[in-house]
């Protein structure tokens, strides 16, 4: 997020609380979701994915997004479970 927004301190007060963070209604409900996702995948509801449809994804974009957050959690988990060390 940092890399792509260059704002350090949206980045810190997502990473802090994404539900206090000053985020608009589309990037609210992108975080909400990927949160759920990690966290609680099975917890994902009807609920969930129609709040996305609200912020303005389609399948298309639904889809997009569950790939990217799976994605992450998959490397960023593989990564740790290894004991990889980032280079300098």
């Amino acid at each position: 997020m940092r890399l792509v927004t260059r704002d350090d301190a949206l980045t810190d007060s997502v990473m802090r609380d994404p539900t206090t963070a000053p985020l608009d209604a589309r990037a609210r409900a992108f975080i909400a979701y990927a949160v759920k996702l990690t966290r609680a995948p099975s917890a994902v509801t009807r609920e969930d994915i129609a709040a996305l449809r609200a912020a303005g994804l389609g399948d298309r974009g639904i889809h997009d997004l569950a790939c990217v957050v799976a994605y992450f959690n998959f490397v960023n988990r593989t990564a740790e479970g290894l004991g990889v060390e980032l280079e300098g």
